[in-house]
C-alpha cells in the first residue's frame, strides 16, 4: 500500500491539489494519467492561439476527483451537448481581499465528456501573460518521469530533457500593463518579485479549506533586462512554479555572460 501512496501521489504534485487519497478508484485514475505523461504526444495534444488548451486524447479523471481533491467548486458549472463545461475565474484584489476596480481576471475552463471524464483543460488569454504559452507546453512536457521530492512535497519536473524554446519572455512593463500595480515589490540582489493576489468566485468551500480560493502569485523579474523568468503560485487547489530559464534557449552572448 505505501508504493501505492507514494506513486499516487506523483499526479497530485502534477496537478498540485496536495490532498490525501481517500480510494483506490482515484489512485488508478490519477495514476493512469501520470503514465500517460510519458507519451506525451500520443495522450495529449496542445491548442494556443488566444487562450491555450491542453487536450486529453485518452482521459481518465472524472469531475468528482477535482472537487474531491482541490476542496472548491468551479464558479460555474454548464451542461454543454456533449458533456459539461466547467468555470473557474480568479480576480484580483487589495490586501483586505476587497475586489479591484476596474476588474482584472483571468480564468481555467474545464471541459468534461459525456462519461464525465475531462477532455479539455483551458487557461485564459491574461493568465498567459505570465505563463507564455510556448514555455507553459514545455512545462506539460518536462512533467512526464517527473521526480518526487515526498519532504518537501515538491514535483521536480526533468527540464534539462525537455525541448528548449526560442520565445522571448514578457518584459515587466507589459505585465504591469495587464496585471496592474502589485501589493508589493521585493527587491533582492539580481531580480525583483513582485507580488499579486487573486481570489476564485466559487461556493460552498468545506470548512476548514477556505483560503484555497486565495490565490497568491509571484513573479519573478531579472532586473538587468526586466523580463519575466519564473512564476509561482496557487490556483484552485493547483500549485504551479516554472522557472522560464529552466526551459529558455540560450544564445551564444548569453553562454558567455556566465
Amino acid at each position: 500500500m505505501q508504493t501505492k501512496l507514494s506513486r499516487y501521489s506523483r499526479l497530485l504534485f502534477i496537478f498540485g491539489l496536495l490532498s490525501t487519497m481517500t480510494g483506490c478508484l482515484y489512485w488508478m485514475r490519477a495514476y493512469q494519467t501520470y503514465l500517460q505523461m510519458d507519451e506525451f504526444d500520443r495522450y495529449f495534444a496542445i491548442y494556443a492561439a488566444e487562450d491555450f488548451t491542453v487536450h486529453f486524447k485518452d482521459p481518465k479523471l472524472l469531475s468528482e476527483d477535482f472537487v474531491s481533491l482541490a476542496k472548491l467548486h468551479a464558479s460555474s458549472e454548464q451542461t454543454i451537448p456533449d458533456g459539461k463545461l466547467w468555470h473557474y475565474v480568479f480576480r484580483k484584489v487589495d490586501k483586505d481581499n476587497r475586489l479591484i476596480k476596474p476588474e482584472i481576471s483571468f480564468y481555467f475552463d474545464l471541459r468534461f465528456n459525456k462519461y464525465d471524464k475531462i477532455s479539455d483543460w483551458t487557461f485564459s488569454p491574461l493568465f498567459l501573460q505570465i505563463a507564455p504559452p510556448e514555455f507553459l507546453e514545455a512545462s506539460f512536457r518536462s512533467l512526464g518521469g517527473a521526480e518526487i521530492n515526498e519532504a518537501k512535497q515538491q514535483l521536480k519536473a526533468k527540464a534539462e530533457f525537455a525541448e528548449k524554446v526560442s520565445a522571448e519572455l514578457p518584459k515587466k512593463a507589459k505585465v504591469v500593463k495587464q496585471l496592474g500595480e502589485p501589493l508589493e515589490i521585493t527587491v533582492e540582489d539580481k531580480q525583483e518579485v513582485y507580488f499579486y493576489k487573486f481570489i476564485l468566485e466559487t461556493h460552498d468551500i468545506e470548512e476548514g479549506y477556505e483560503d484555497r480560493a486565495i490565490s497568491e502569485v509571484r513573479l519573478t523579474f531579472d532586473k538587468a533586462d526586466n523580463e519575466l523568468v519564473k512564476m509561482s503560485g496557487r490556483f484552485a487547489g493547483l500549485k504551479i512554479a516554472i522557472d522560464y530559464r529552466d526551459f529558455k534557449e540560450q544564445d551564444d552572448e548569453t553562454i558567455a555572460k556566465k
